[in-house]
């Protein structure tokens, strides 16, 4: 019987416990630790966001192309995280197939989430005021700006139900991500696997919440009149609620059924 390659794919099964083991690392992670790296995370993905904006500007595409390559930008912040490392909440949605399998505690979980979605937020809105200091959104006449303004206005517009089934799909999308680069063997490969599930999301209009922590306060900073801080804070809370209905339930429990639960009968 022949090897296995070594750059052959990692099997679904394998993966699966590969999830979960690093859920269990995840939670027994010092508080700082997790703090600081979720701090970067939460600037990694408001990167994307800024280079999605830019991106989309004036880009005389069409409906449809100008939203891929916006989505291909936008992919920046993932692949960030996950090959630069950082403590991301959409995708630390997945440490629930360690929790279902009774290797997390209820109390480890939300102890991990409560810390890395604060370390996000303090990370994102610290980069949207950076990025208000360096005259970005003077770039093209202002017309950078202009579109921050419009992203910002837009979201805080989207109906509540809306706003949590469109979190629910994008974190399917995230979660599957990084699913598939626990499949991987090489950065190129991780890089690979990213960027068509996090492109199609924002092509599709999906919503994350750690990207809404960039992109709707830097449209307000850009001089948006029509977005207010309960409006922003409502459109997190549902947004945050689907995140963590897709990536999981959708994604961790249905995998963890799947791979880990009936395998072991």
């Amino acid at each position: 019987m022949n090897a296995k390659n070594p750059y052959d794919a990692y099997a679904p099964a394998e993966i699966a416990n590969h999830i979960e083991n690093l859920g269990v690392s995840k939670v027994n992670l010092p508080d700082m630790k997790i703090l600081v790296l979720a701090i970067l995370a939460g600037a990694f993905i408001a990167l994307g966001a800024m280079f999605y904006t830019l991106v989309i500007t004036k880009s005389g595409l069409g409906f449809g192309p100008e939203r891929l390559l916006g989505g291909i930008a936008f992919s920046l912040g993932l692949i960030l995280v996950v090959v630069g490392g950082a403590e991301l909440f959409t995708g630390n949605n997945l440490i629930v197939m360690a929790w279902a399998d009774g290797k997390v505690k209820t109390l480890q979980l939300l102890r991990n989430w409560s810390i890395v979605y604060l370390g996000n937020f303090i990370g994102a809105l610290a980069t949207a005021l950076i990025v208000s200091w360096t005259g970005l959104f003077e770039l093209g006449g202002g017309s950078v700006g202009e579109t921050a303004v419009r992203i910002a206005e837009y979201k805080v517009k989207i109906p509540y139900d809306q706003a949590f089934f469109r979190g629910i799909m994008c974190n399917v999308l995230v979660c599957l991500a990084i699913w598939l680069c626990f499949a991987a063997h090489t950065v190129t490969s991780k890089i690979l696997a990213i960027i068509f599930p996090i492109s199609a999301f924002v092509a599709l209009g999906f919503e994350h919440s750690i990207a809404n922590m960039y992109l709707i306060p830097a449209g307000m900073l850009a001089g948006a009149e029509h977005v207010t801080v309960p409006g922003f804070f409502e459109n997190i809370l549902f947004v945050t609620l689907g995140n963590i209905f897709g990536g999981g339930v959708l994604v961790a429990i249905v995998y963890w059924l799947a791979y880990i639960k009936f395998s072991k009968t």
